[in-house]
C-alpha cells in the first residue's frame, strides 16, 4: 500500500482531532487540555512521555532499533488572542482566542506522524516528538530549552514545520539559510519638560522631539544598514499626553516597536543604531532619552545538512513539486532557540490558496484540512530515510 494510502486511513481521526483542538483553543503556557490530550495520544500509541517540560510541554519518544541517530521533530500548540469570525461546525468554543496560526494542524500532523511510526517501526535509531507550548511570542521554546529539553533528550538533528496559505497543498518549500528573522522589541521614552501648550518656550517638548526621531528612524534601514541585508525598523506604538487635555504640552512620550533581521551582525546593528538615534535626537532637543531593546527570538537559519535530508524527504513526498527557493519570512519563530542546540531545519508546507484572503493570524483563518495527510507523510518519510535501518 502507497505511503499516502496508510496514512490515509488515520485521516477522519487526524481530521477530528484537529476540530476538537480547533474549538478549544489555549494561550502560551495555558495548554492543560491540549498537551494532555497529546501526552494520551502518545502513551497509547507505545511511546515514552515526558510531561510538563517548559511548563505545557510533551515530549514523546520512540526507539526502534540499535540505530545510534537521535532527531526531533516540533509542533507548537499554541493558539492566539483574538476573536474567530466565520461560523464553521468546529469554531472557537473560547471568545476571544483562536487557532489562526495553524498549530492546531501542527499538532494533529505531529500527532499523525507517531501513531504511523509506532505502528511500522520502519527505522533504526530514536525520534523525539517535541510538542511546545506558547510559540506566540510568550518564550515557549527558550523555556523548554532552559528546561533542559537537549540535555534530556538529545538530538543530532531538530526539524520543524509551518504551514504556508498561497503554497499549493501539493508543494513544500525546503530552502537553506535564513527562513525567518529576529524578532526584537524596543522602546525609547523622551522626559522633556510639560509647558503649557501656549507656552512652549517654557519647557522642552517631548512630541517634537518624537517626530524628529520618527521622521528619521527609517534613515538606519536606508542609510546605515547593508543595502543588501534585509532589516525592518517599525515604530508601533506612541503614547503622550491626553485627549482631554489639547493645551498641555506633556513631560513625557513613550515610543515602542519591533526590529527584524536575518543577520546577527544586522541584529546588532540595529540595536545600536535606534540608540544612536534616539539619544541624538534628545540632546539635539535639550531633552531625556532612556532606551532598551529586548532580544526577543533569534533568526531561523536552516543549517546545511540538516536542509539536505529534509529536501530528500520532501522530494520523495512531493517530487516536483519540492521547492528550493522560497521567500523567507520577516515574522519570527522561536524554533530558533531548538535550531541554536542542534542543526535545524524549518519547512514550509502548503496550505492551499487563502481563502478569502484569510492569511495567518487573520480572523478568518483555518488550517487545511487536505494537508493533513502530505505533512504526516513528510515527517514519517524523514524519519525513515534519516534513520534508515541497516
Amino acid at each position: 500500500m502507497r505511503l499516502l494510502d496508510r496514512i490515509g486511513e488515520d485521516l477522519p481521526f487526524l481530521t477530528e482531532l484537529r476540530h476538537d483542538l480547533h474549538a478549544h483553543p489555549e494561550l502560551g503556557f495555558e495548554e492543560e487540555r491540549t498537551s494532555a490530550i497529546v501526552a494520551d495520544l502518545l502513551e497509547r500509541a507505545g511511546l515514552k512521555v515526558h510531561r510538563g517540560l517548559g511548563g505545557t510541554g510533551v515530549v514523546g519518544t520512540l526507539q526502534v532499533g540499535n540505530g545510534t541517530r537521535s532527531i526531533g521533530l516540533r509542533a507548537d500548540m499554541d493558539a492566539l488572542a483574538m476573536p474567530e469570525m466565520p461560523e464553521r461546525p468546529y469554531k472557537s468554543k473560547f471568545p476571544g482566542k483562536m487557532h489562526a496560526c495553524g498549530h492546531d494542524g501542527h499538532t494533529a500532523m505531529l500527532l499523525g506522524a507517531a501513531r504511523y511510526l509506532a505502528k511500522t517501526r520502519d527505522f533504526s535509531g530514536t525520534v523525539h516528538f517535541i510538542f511546545q507550548p506558547a510559540e506566540e511570542g510568550r518564550g515557549g521554546a527558550k523555556k523548554m530549552v532552559e528546561d533542559g529539553l537537549f540535555d534530556l533528550f538529545p538530538c543530532d538533528a531538530v526539524y520543524g514545520l509551518h504551514n504556508m496559505p498561497g503554497l499549493g497543498l501539493d508543494e513544500m518549500a525546503v530552502v537553506e539559510g535564513p527562513q525567518l528573522a529576529s524578532s526584537d522589541s524596543w522602546r525609547v521614552t523622551f522626559k522633556g519638560i510639560g509647558t503649557h501648550g501656549a507656552k512652549p518656550h517654557l519647557g522642552r517638548d517631548p512630541i517634537t522631539a518624537t517626530g524628529t526621531f520618527l521622521a528619521s528612524l527609517q534613515t538606519i534601514v536606508g542609510r546605515v544598514i547593508d543595502p543588501l541585508q534585509p532589516a525592518v525598523v517599525s515604530a508601533c506604538s506612541v503614547q503622550a499626553g491626553d485627549p482631554k487635555a489639547l493645551n498641555v504640552i506633556p513631560d513625557l512620550v513613550e515610543i515602542g516597536g519591533t526590529a527584524r533581521a536575518y543577520a546577527a551582525d544586522v541584529r546588532d546593528q540595529l540595536e545600536a543604531e535606534i540608540g544612536r538615534l534616539a539619544k541624538g535626537t534628545a540632546a539635539m532637543f535639550g531633552i531625556e532619552a532612556q532606551y532598551d531593546f529586548i532580544r526577543r527570538i533569534p533568526p531561523v537559519i536552516n543549517e546545511a545538512d540538516a536542509t539536505k535530508r529534509a529536501l530528500r524527504a520532501a522530494k520523495t513526498v512531493f517530487g516536483t513539486k519540492a521547492r528550493t527557493a522560497f521567500p523567507p519570512s520577516t515574522a519570527g519563530d522561536d524554533f530558533a532557540f531548538f535550531a541554536g542546540e542542534a542543526p535545524g531545519c524549518y519547512v514550509w508546507l502548503g496550505n492551499g490558496p487563502a481563502v478569502d484572503g484569510a492569511l495567518h493570524h487573520n480572523t478568518s483563518y483555518d488550517f487545511n484540512d487536505a494537508a493533513i495527510v502530505p505533512g504526516v507523510a513528510f515527517w514519517a518519510t524523514l524519519v525513515e530515510q534519516e534513520l534508515a535501518a541497516e
